[in-house]
């Protein structure tokens, strides 16, 4: 009868009894080992991330990681990473899939299949065509699909990037898979537009519980909870709601709700007082934004997208930047930070620290910056001095 009823059922109505269909009643109890997060507010401090049992591919010592240099930039920066890895001795081998804008739907099986084997990828973020009507997200098909619930990003000042606010240190985590980035719209008539925006409780209870754990693991103490429930009562209400039952579990911790609009003008007035924001998948993203832009820009911030069984780690602000490439003055120093955060994921902490020291030492002490952090180096440079920090480090060690 259900597979008679949904042949009957508009393409819209489909697609919604598909979303509703795939949710799954699953136990967040690995929220407590998918991600542990800095060890202290201290950027010096060894950052220390929990490691979660992955279906990853690991042969000899050595792991496979999906790679997805994606469009834009991506495809001039990776190339860099793999000389990176090669000089710090990382053992990992790369199984690159092409998945761009122009990708097929047998491109996009074969990426999934490739992350699916893997359990872990590398990406570059890939464009989505705005004017074309129907073409959807690759970025957000891979979220969905692999069901990456929860976005990560550490917004914090960096010694030697100056910036208009100081003792920022806020960590920000988005809700990854619903709300109005369902894809679920259609035009009724022409000219009007129904656009359908998903909130769940089982998606919404996670994604706290995801925030909380992460608060306690790591010794934060303010949760907040970014929402516009003053005018969605139902949907922001819903999740909302979620974040004050799960807040209730942990009296140690600070809990808020704060709506979109004054978080907003909060985030660029006196940012320093929050500490973990845990949002639905559209503020996440206009809030990461003001973020980035508050220390330094998209250049240095790392994103990670964490699933229960799969990962991927990329820039933390989404943009391909095509407009930077062949000019080698794009900033490489977020997508290392990412690839370093991806090594401690699969259990290989001293390469992630040895990647992550050397890009932090050429941005804070050597203070090689391209220009998008007011300097004159080029991509090129910043890579040529993070090697030879490297290369310094480990010949010590040797």
């Amino acid at each position: 009868m259900a597979t008679s009823l949904k042949k009957v059922l508009c393409p819209e109505t489909r697609q919604l009894f598909r979303f509703f269909s795939g949710l799954e009643c699953r136990s967040l109890s690995h929220a407590r080992s998918v991600y542990g997060g800095p060890a202290s507010k201290n950027h010096e401090a060894k950052r220390r991330y929990s490691t979660p049992v992955l279906a990853r591919a690991q042969y000899g010592g050595r792991h496979t990681v999906t790679l997805l240099p994606g469009d834009g930039i991506g495809q001039e920066l990776m190339p860099h990473i793999r000389e990176v890895f090669r000089c710090a001795g990382v053992p990992v081998d790369f199984e690159e899939v092409e998945l761009t804008n122009e990708s097929d739907e047998n491109d996009m099986e074969n990426a999934l299949l490739a992350i699916k084997r893997n359990g872990v990828c590398l990406k570059g973020n890939i464009e989505t065509d705005i004017v074309k009507a129907g073409h959807r997200s690759k970025n957000i098909d891979l979220r969905t699909s692999l069901d990456l619930f929860a976005h990560i990003i550490h917004v914090k000042n960096i010694p030697g990037v100056a910036t208009r606010h100081d003792n920022i240190d806020i960590v920000m985590i988005r809700e990854n898979t619903e709300g109005e980035y369902a894809n679920l719209e259609h035009e009724n008539v022409p000219g009007v537009v129904e656009s359908l925006k998903i909130i769940t409780r089982e998606r919404s209870t996670r994604i706290a519980e995801f925030a909380f754990e992460y608060a306690q693991k790591n010794g934060r103490k303010k949760v907040s909870a970014i929402h516009k429930a003053n005018i969605m009562k139902l949907g922001d209400g819903l999740f909302l709601e979620c974040c004050h039952k799960v807040s209730e579990r942990y009296p140690d911790i600070n809990f808020e709700g704060m709506i979109i609009d004054n978080a907003s003008m909060q985030m660029v007035s006196r940012p320093e007082q929050f500490d973990v924001m845990v949002m639905p998948n559209l503020y996440g993203n206009i809030i990461s934004n003001i973020g980035a832009g508050l220390v330094g820009g998209p250049g240095i911030i790392a994103g990670r997208n964490i699933g229960k069984n799969y990962a991927i780690f990329e820039t933390g602000i989404r943009g391909s930047l095509r407009h930077k490439v062949g000019g080698n003055v794009a900033n490489p120093c977020a997508l290392l930070t990412a690839a370093a955060d991806m090594l401690d994921y699969i259990g290989l902490p001293n390469h992630s620290q040895l990647i992550a020291d050397s890009v932090h030492k050429v941005i804070s002490q050597l203070k090689i910056h391209t220009p998008d952090l007011g300097g004159q180096n080029t991509t090129n440079e910043i890579v040529e001095a993070v090697i030879s920090d490297i290369k310094q480090k480990t010949a010590t060690y040797d």
